[in-house]
């Protein structure tokens, strides 16, 4: 199934998207339940459009495998105090890593033409993180003695952007939100040569803001003419990207739909505002259709914007698998 990363075409993907819910169907318990309760099996499915999204809760309350093998990997989300984590299995860590290679490299070439800095402090304080992992792997494909990790150093991050801006160094700086913010609120700089990109998420540390206004903030404090985005999330082994104005790409082998947001199964035509899926058939060894607790708008062509999340979880079908 690693063919997935030889797509180039939708009618492609949605070929293969048929197969991977078969073999998921067939190999996935929990999967399996779930498309019986609310009546799509594979005899019942003949379109992309109609195979059952998984409620990503379910990932807290449930082992979501595909595999009968052991997982070389157990990636855990931050949660917030009082909550249960997600737990993502992976049986072969090496498709995670060829996932999220093959998808930087897509949208913005060899990461050897980068020096990687990182400032993620909520993700390094704790174990599990899938985004610590794809980001310390993006630092040693770096190739640059520039390249690591900031947690609270400020003073020194400045410093090494400053040194690399002077060397007209190609740089790559991604961190989460509020810690972007706490650098703005610090200093002012003008990068010429480096691309900024937040992966969201204030982390209970600020107030949440909504996405064009945190890259106003970070446009005018950093001196970029735009912030790029990521989006990605314990539960998937792909990521989409947004260049600009917040609006997102994904890689060929990766796909959002936008849905009813209380029914995973009620798809949305372009346009519409409503709950984010996301077909990531590299996640062939867990679950590759996910209803997310997102919010987002579908703009047509491959674009999407990422409005936010909801609140409630209560998607059609997730009350069904307690047990």
């Amino acid at each position: 199934m690693k063919d997935v990363f030889s797509i180039s075409t939708l009618g492609e993907f949605n070929k293969k998207a048929l197969q991977v819910f078969e073999y998921q169907y067939k190999n996935n318990a929990v999967y399996q339940q779930f498309a019986n309760l609310v009546h799509r099996s594979p005899a019942e499915v003949k379109y992309v459009e109609e195979i059952p999204f998984l409620p990503i809760s379910l990932f807290k309350s449930h082992k979501i495998i595909s595999s009968e093998a052991s997982a070389e990997m157990v990636f855990t989300s931050s949660g917030t105090t009082g909550t249960q984590s997600s737990k993502h299995y992976v049986t072969d860590v090496k498709v995670y890593e060829e996932s999220f290679r093959r998808g930087f490299t897509h949208f913005y070439s060899n990461v050897e033409d980068y020096a990687v800095l990182a400032l993620l402090p909520s993700y390094l304080e704790r174990k599990g993180s899938s985004l610590i992992y794809m980001v310390q792997d993006l630092i040693e494909k770096s190739n640059n003695p520039a390249s690591g990790f900031y947690l609270h150093n400020l003073d020194a991050l400045v410093q090494k952007l400053k040194e690399l801006e002077e060397k007209g160094q190609k740089t790559l700086l991604i961190g989460v939100s509020f810690a972007l913010l706490d650098l703005v609120e610090n200093y002012t700089l003008n990068l010429k040569h480096t691309i900024v990109m937040e992966t969201g998420g204030m982390k209970g540390r600020r107030k949440e803001m909504i996405r064009t206004e945190l890259h106003e903030v970070l446009k005018k404090g950093l001196g970029v003419p735009a912030i790029h985005s990521e989006y990605g999330m314990t539960e998937l082994l792909s990521q989409a990207y947004a260049l600009k104005n917040g609006i997102f790409e994904c890689p060929p082998w990766m796909k959002i739909f936008i849905r009813e947001p209380e029914d995973a199964m009620s798809l949305l035509p372009e346009g519409k505002s409503g709950g984010i899926n996301v077909a990531d058939l590299a996640n062939i060894n867990s679950c590759s259709f996910i209803a997310t607790q997102d919010l987002g708008k579908n703009l047509g062509g491959g674009k999407t914007e990422i409005l936010g999340r909801f609140d409630h979880s209560d998607i059609r079908g997730c009350n069904l698998m307690v047990f």
